[in-house]
């Protein structure tokens, strides 16, 4: 069920959460919500696997049996903050990016965003149009994309290999951004495309944080936090600098190797991500799939539903 032709390329919050609303209705399919799986087995007596949820409205463990599992659990999962020596002494608030709603609060507040990937960079630029004093921490080197430049590179991505459309998007950063190490950024080595691939790391698509980021507005630092003491923050340089917030951006951990029991029909392994080699690691054994795992994005995610729904009907 393709996007209304009415939507712009780049969907809005709201109008996303439409489609979902009219996907659900027309498919008729029903959501159980505000449940969270403790365990998913294969039953080897009955062909089939058993899935323990528990409704967090009642408290109540459910169990539900289907023939096929498929874990659609995603590659952002639990939010993961990093232990940080003596950010316990740390007065001002602690946040993780799933938390942050609005700079509106910080407003002349001296802010901290670790990490840079979008989340970190989106959240920073939020915070300067706030008026906070904005610092990001670049953990280490990024692509910077426009928007255009990833919808472009993804379009190719259909029709060429990864190391010619990596060679082309790293040619129009260097002409739309330049060297970025003035401003304390590397550009990695490898390309943007096949950093997503390989470690599921997506270059940063930029709408607007490089502009702040050469005007001063939002102050990049150095990429290694030695401790917190107070308010002050010490680096790798041996200087101090003082927040009144911060703000993780750290990314996530996957924990389905905490419910999925998958015994010798094996699928993923113990980070979450599929064992098979691509473009074979959307399927395991007994029934048992995986979707959007891939490091590839929607297009990824879309190519696994479709070959998930159709080797299903094949057996069935």
């Amino acid at each position: 069920m393709s996007f209304p032709a009415s939507y712009p390329t780049f969907v809005p919050k709201k109008m996303f959460i439409q489609y979902l609303d009219d996907y659900v209705s027309h498919f008729n399919i029903s959501p159980m919500f505000q449940r969270t799986v403790e365990s998913a087995e294969y039953n080897e007596v009955s062909k089939r696997w058993i899935v323990k949820a528990r409704n967090a409205s009642s408290g109540e463990v459910e169990i539900y049996s289907a023939k096929f599992l498929l874990v659609a659990t995603g590659e952002t999962t639990n939010p993961y903050t990093p232990e940080v020596e003596g950010l316990n002494t740390f007065p001002g608030e602690v946040l993780h990016s799933t938390q942050y709603k609005s700079g509106k609060e910080f407003t002349n507040k001296n802010v901290l965003v670790v990490g840079s990937g979008n989340s970190g960079a989106e959240i920073a630029l939020d915070l300067a149009n706030h008026g906070a004093k904005t610092s990001i921490i670049f953990r280490s080197p990024a692509h910077f994309l426009s928007r255009e430049m990833v919808y472009l590179g993804l379009t190719m991505l259909k029709y060429f290999p990864v190391s010619l459309v990596d060679f082309l998007m790293v040619m129009l950063s260097k002409l739309v951004y330049g060297d970025l190490t003035e401003y304390g950024i590397g550009r990695p080595t490898e390309g943007p495309f096949y950093m997503k691939v390989k470690y599921g790391k997506y270059p940063l698509f930029d709408v607007g944080t490089y502009k702040k980021i050469k005007s001063g507005e939002i102050q990049v630092l150095p990429a290694e936090i030695i401790k917190v003491q107070g308010n002050d923050v010490l680096f790798k340089n041996d200087k101090l600098h003082p927040f009144d917030t911060i703000i993780f951006c750290t990314g996530f951990k996957r924990s389905t190797n905490l419910w999925l029991k998958q015994g010798d029909e094996y699928l993923l392994n113990k980070d979450g991500l599929p064992k098979p080699a691509y473009p074979k690691h959307w399927k395991g054994k007994n029934g048992l799939y995986c979707v959007g795992l891939s490091r590839r994005g929607l297009y990824g995610a879309s190519a696994d539903a479709q070959n998930i729904a159709n080797d299903i009907k094949s057996i069935t």
